[in-house]
């Protein structure tokens, strides 16, 4: 199992769900996916794609600076 980390502060809703997907292929079951971000609508968008493509959200994390951690299992 490996835990990848992709920073996407900064970056404005969609960009964010958009680099998951880059990365999401190359990403093996059981892997973790841990994506930063402050976009407002950025937990929401993560949410959603979780639903879509039946990946399971571990955690979200309030880091402070409206910057929110969300770890994603594949």
């Amino acid at each position: 199992m490996a835990v990848v980390t992709l920073d996407t502060i900064g970056v404005k809703c969609p960009q964010p769900v958009l680099k998951i997907a880059v990365i999401a292929p190359g990403m093996k079951p059981g892997d973790i996916l841990e994506v930063a971000g402050d976009c407002p609508t950025f937990e929401r968008d993560i949410r959603a794609w979780c639903l879509r493509l039946h990946k399971v959200l571990l955690s979200v994390r309030e880091e402070g600076n409206n910057v929110k951690k969300i770890q994603i299992q594949f």
